[in-house]
């Protein structure tokens, strides 16, 4: 049985390189990508501080992104390409951080309380199968630090799972 070790927040490098750890070890005996996503997104919104939204968006078009696992209120279901922070992502095809989602143009608002967000790009053989999306209700709560550990924790994600199916 898997359980998630307390980490220490102050360092944030430190913490995001324990929580890969973690997150290595819970994904490391399933390939499943719903399964995977559903432990990805609960690990992330339990150990990861300030966040009210932790989750994914999956790619079921080349124009549409459909929820998938996550936690936290309901959610938009459907969000098109070029629409709102993921969708935007996924077009330009790099995660993009924002400080005050109010400030974004054409932001998405699936939960009132959400003031920044961090969205990070699926990345397998070149092609985006969705994204990781973070929200919190501080603004600018996300940084680079914490961009470069969610890319970081999507692509172990992405490597654990089986996407021939």
């Amino acid at each position: 049985m898997f359980a998630a070790k307390t980490m220490n927040h102050t360092d944030k490098t430190e913490f995001y390189r324990e929580l890969c750890a973690q997150l290595s070890g819970l994904l490391a005996d399933e390939n499943d990508a719903i399964a995977n996503a559903a432990n990805t997104s609960a690990l992330i919104f339990q150990m990861v501080p300030d966040l009210n939204w932790a989750g994914f968006y999956f790619l079921y078009s080349e124009d549409e992104l459909v929820v998938g696992p996550f936690q936290g209120k309901p959610a938009c279901v459907r969000i098109a390409v070029g629409s709102g922070v993921c969708g935007t992502a996924v077009a330009q095809g790099t995660s993009i951080l924002v400080e005050d989602v109010h400030a974004f143009p054409g932001h998405i608002a699936c939960d009132a309380a959400s003031r920044s967000e961090l969205v990070v790009p699926l990345f397998h053989e070149g092609r985006i199968l969705g994204v990781l999306d973070l929200d919190s209700p501080l603004p600018g709560r996300f940084d680079s630090i914490d961009q470069f550990g969610m890319e970081k924790l999507a692509a172990i994600y992405v490597a654990a799972c089986n996407w021939d199916d």
